[in-house]
């Protein structure tokens, strides 16, 4: 009887681990890396409390400017300017101006000015009036100043009247002391300008019963005001919109009122012609005001 050999069951391969390294809390390493971001955290709450602000500083220059009395530079160039363009053609007379003029110039502008007027010259001259235009500040202690003189010069038996502009420089000491250090220069002086305001006009708003009442209230207020006292005004005028002027004037005419209607208000521009009584001479006088209507109508502006 044959038998047969029993094959070998054939075992399962056992599966190949893959190494996996485990690190506990035991391990020096973990403990080193939570001491780590411990102090991370901690020094980053420190800085958030103790965080210093940073600014931007822009420094900035601040220059002390000195308040000067322009009233002591205008009194001292109009005496330089009385004593520098005033004469008469006597030896006496020149050296009394070149003493005078000592006490305005610079020693330097003295020697300049020794023959700007000798007694050959046929003319004298008087100063009528020195008015002051200008006055620029150069720097801290120079001031540039623009002025004009009015002279009457005669020359044997016949007199004219003149006007100059000229300009000067005055050095102001930190006391106070004043010297002019350039010469009067020829300058100029402003004229009239072309300037023209728009011409106002009404603009129909104010319909004509308004403006009859208004005209006519105008016409009493305006009768009554020179001479009105401040209880009196009280009746026509808010506040102290206008105020008492007590003027000898008598009341004459209003000139091209002009009626503007705004919401509850009218708006008025006029002129106001007075005689002057005591200079028999017209006066017009210019208002721009604003009335409302209560039971009466009021001047609130």
């Amino acid at each position: 009887m044959l038998f047969k050999k029993k094959e070998k069951e054939s075992k399962p391969k056992k599966e190949k681990r893959v190494p996996v390294m485990k690190i506990g809390t035991h391990k020096k390493t973990v403990l080193a890396l939570w001491l780590v971001l411990l102090s991370s955290v901690s020094f980053g709450v420190y800085k958030n409390f103790t965080a210093i602000d940073r600014h931007t500083v822009h420094e900035k220059e601040v220059i002390e400017q000195r308040i000067i009395d322009t009233n002591r530079i205008e009194n001292f160039v109009r005496a330089f300017a009385t004593d520098f363009y005033s004469w008469s053609n006597t030896q006496e007379s020149i050296d009394a101006r070149t003493t005078n003029i000592s006490r305005y110039l610079t020693k330097e502008l003295q020697d300049l000015n020794v023959d700007t007027v000798r007694q050959d010259i046929p003319t004298s001259s008087t100063v009528t009036d020195v008015k002051v235009w200008d006055i620029e500040q150069e720097g801290t202690q120079d001031f540039t100043v623009t002025y004009s003189v009015d002279q009457t010069v005669t020359e044997r038996e016949q007199s004219i009247g003149c006007t100059s502009a000229y300009m000067v420089v005055v050095h102001v000491d930190d006391n106070g002391d004043m010297v002019i250090t350039k010469n009067p220069t020829v300058s100029s002086l402003p004229g009239k300008s072309g300037y023209e305001p728009k011409i106002k006009e009404s603009d129909g708003t104010a319909d004509a019963a308004t403006t009859e009442e208004v005209t006519e209230f105008l016409e009493t207020f305006f009768k009554l005001y020179p001479t009105a006292t401040e209880k009196e005004l009280a009746y026509y005028v808010e506040g102290n919109v206008l105020t008492p002027v007590g003027c000898d004037y008598l009341y004459s005419e209003l000139i091209n009122p002009i009626f503007t209607k705004d919401g509850e208000q009218v708006k008025v521009s006029v002129s106001v012609k007075y005689l002057d009584n005591r200079t028999k001479a017209a006066q017009i006088s210019q208002f721009e005001l604003t009335l409302e209507k209560d039971s009466n109508w009021k001047i609130v502006g």
